[in-house]
């Protein structure tokens, strides 16, 4: 995902500080006036930003799956002429960015998603099995060997490796983002490379 270089929104920090809290101690153990204090607003004050708690989840998982297909829309559409294994390895370089720089939304879908409302949920699924679906297409382009439901089932396993960030050490324990980054994409490519026939 791109670096944004302006100022975050009010409505971003909220957003970012409720997944942080929701991550460390789950839903019902984050009170709003938790989440205000940590932006340095009253708990009623944030009621100008979001209906509730039940909104920030909402957006915050909604918004996630929308920000990854998009980026990953966005990466192929620039991929014009590019050979099919750049493109796989741009994909990959988003997923990273998003499993490095946004743990606590891994950890907060893992836990959370079963308290989205129903429309919410179906929504977050939708833009997931797009997001999917993008990737497969991607990878068949550079393992043509691999039938559809074998490159589908590869995908997720990758998926599973990355979305594996919260689990790793503290950040300041890994041997740097440049670094687990690199092992990740590595990783990554090895575990697609393993699902192509001999």
């Amino acid at each position: 995902m791109a670096t944004r270089t302006d100022a975050p929104t009010r409505r971003e920090q909220i957003l970012k500080e409720a997944a942080r809290l929701f991550a460390e101690r789950g839903f019902h153990g984050v009170g709003v006036d938790e989440i205000g204090a940590a932006v340095g607003i009253s708990g009623p004050g944030l009621y100008r930003h979001f209906a509730g708690k039940d909104a920030m989840l909402a957006e915050l998982l909604v918004g996630i799956s929308e920000s990854l297909l998009t980026g990953a829309k966005r990466r192929l559409g620039e991929a014009g002429g590019v050979a099919p294994g750049a493109v796989l390895d741009s994909l990959i370089e988003g997923h990273i960015d998003f499993a490095l720089d946004d743990r606590p939304l891994i950890t907060l879908h893992d836990r959370e998603l079963d308290r989205l409302r129903d429309a919410d949920r179906k929504l977050v699924r939708q833009l997931q099995r797009q997001y999917v679906e993008l990737w497969v297409g991607v990878v068949r382009e550079v393992y043509p060997e691999l039938a559809e439901p074998a490159a589908r089932s590869a995908v997720h396993s990758v998926f599973g490796l990355l979305n594996s960030t919260p689990h790793l050490a503290r950040p300041g324990s890994l041997p740097g983002r440049e670094a687990t980054a690199g092992l990740l994409h590595r990783m990554a490519r090895g575990a697609f490379a393993a699902a192509a026939p001999e």
